[in-house]
C-alpha cells in the first residue's frame, strides 16, 4: 500500500495527499476530510524504518495554530518556543487557515508523529466535541476555554472573553455612544450556550453590558461578521458604516480587526475618535502605535503562554486537567470620545 493508492482512491492528487498526511496548510477541508476517511479505510501507514523509529522515539511537541494571521497567537507562540526550549523540549508548529480542522489536524500528528503533548491556539469547540475523543496525547488549549468539554487530557488556558467584551462595550456606552456596531468573528449570533465558540462569547458580553445599562442589542442590524484579519476588519467595518449612517462607534473583537476598520473609518473621509470611536481586543503591540492609539482589551499573552507549557508538561507527566482564567486590562488608548447620551439604541 502506497500513497499512491490513496491518492487513486480519493481521487486526489499524490502531492495534495502528502500536504494532508504531513498537516500542511493549504488543502480544502473537503479534500482532507475525504483523504483522512480513505486512509483510515484503507488502514495506511507510511513505510520507512527510519520514520518508524523517529516516530517511537519522538520526545517533542505539536503547537497547532489556527489562524496564520493572529498577530496575538505569533506573539504567544514565540513564549511558547521559548519556554519549552528553555525545558529541554522541541516543538514542530503546524499553522492553519481559521476555517480549517485543528482537531482532525491533531489526530494525524498523533498518528504519524506520536507527540508527547499539544498545544493548541485557538480552537472551534464543535471541532473537539466531534473528534477530539481520537487525540490521545495531553493537550492544552490556549485562549479558548475547555473545561466544560468533560475531555480528561485536555486542558486550557484562556481570558474571559465575556466579561472582557461586557468591559469594552460599557466603556463605549458609558461614554454615551448608543449606536455600536460590532466586527465579530465566526458568528453574529448570541447563544444561551455558555461555552461556545469566541466570537458568541463576545457578543454575550456586548449584549450583558448593554442590558445592565437597560439597553438592548440588536445584532442582526448592529453586528457584521468578519474574519480575524486587516482585510476582514475593512470590509466589515465598510458595510457597517454603508449600511448604519449614524453609527458613531465600532466594537472590533481583535485588534487586527480593528486597525482595518480604522483604513475604512479613514477612506470615507471620517476620523477616529472625532467621527467614529474604536475599540478593539487583544492588546497586540501594533495597537499602541497605531493613530489615533487603539483602546483595546489587552489579554496577558504571556501568561498565557507560560501557563499553556507549564500545564502541558505537567499533564505529560501524569497531572490532571486544568482549566484557568488569565486576568486582562482595558487599556484606554486615544480612540473614544465621549458624546452626549442618545436617545434610543
Amino acid at each position: 500500500m502506497t500513497i499512491k493508492d490513496v491518492a487513486q482512491r480519493s481521487g486526489y492528487a499524490v502531492g495534495t495527499v502528502s500536504r494532508v498526511l504531513n498537516g500542511h496548510p493549504g488543502v480544502s477541508g473537503e479534500a482532507r476530510e475525504r483523504i483522512l476517511a480513505v486512509v483510515e479505510e484503507l488502514s495506511f501507514r507510511p513505510n520507512g524504518a527510519a520514520r518508524v523509529l523517529k516516530q517511537r522515539e519522538s520526545s517533542s511537541f505539536g503547537v497547532i495554530v489556527k489562524g496564520a494571521r493572529n498577530l496575538l497567537f505569533a506573539g504567544i507562540l514565540e513564549e511558547m518556543q521559548s519556554r519549552l526550549k528553555d525545558a529541554g523540549r522541541a516543538a514542530s508548529v503546524y499553522y492553519l487557515d481559521e476555517d480549517s480542522d485543528e482537531v482532525e489536524t491533531a489526530v494525524h500528528v498523533c498518528r504519524e508523529q506520536k507527540p508527547l503533548g499539544i498545544l493548541f491556539l485557538g480552537g472551534n469547540r464543535a471541532n473537539f466535541l466531534r473528534r477530539f475523543r481520537n487525540v490521545t496525547c495531553p493537550c492544552v488549549l490556549v485562549t479558548t476555554r475547555a473545561d466544560t468539554m468533560g475531555f480528561p487530557n485536555l486542558s486550557s488556558v484562556s481570558t474571559d472573553d465575556v466579561e472582557g467584551a461586557a468591559q469594552a462595550m460599557g466603556y463605549l456606552l458609558d461614554a454615551g455612544h448608543r449606536r455600536v456596531g460590532i466586527i465579530g468573528g465566526d458568528s453574529c449570533v448570541i447563544s444561551p450556550i455558555m461555552d461556545c465558540n469566541i466570537s458568541q462569547m463576545r457578543l454575550m458580553g456586548c449584549q450583558r453590558a448593554c442590558l445592565q445599562r437597560g439597553l438592548t442589542l440588536d445584532a442582526e442590524r448592529w453586528a457584521i461578521v468578519s474574519r480575524y484579519s486587516l482585510a476582514g476588519g475593512y470590509e466589515a467595518a465598510s458595510q457597517l458604516l454603508d449600511r448604519n449612517r449614524g453609527i458613531t462607534a465600532i466594537l472590533a473583537m481583535s485588534d487586527v480587526m480593528a486597525i482595518g476598520a480604522l483604513r475604512a473609518i479613514h477612506d470615507r473621509g471620517l476620523r477616529v475618535p472625532e467621527d467614529v470611536s474604536l475599540v478593539g481586543f487583544d492588546g497586540i503591540e501594533q495597537s499602541a502605535y497605531c493613530v489615533p492609539r487603539l483602546t483595546t482589551i489587552r489579554q496577558n499573552a504571556s501568561r498565557l503562554a507560560q501557563r499553556g507549557v507549564d500545564i502541558l508538561l505537567q499533564q505529560t507527566g501524569g497531572g490532571e486537567a486544568v482549566h484557568e482564567i488569565v486576568p486582562f486590562e482595558l487599556i484606554r488608548g486615544e480612540s473614544v470620545r465621549k458624546i452626549e447620551e442618545e436617545p434610543g439604541a
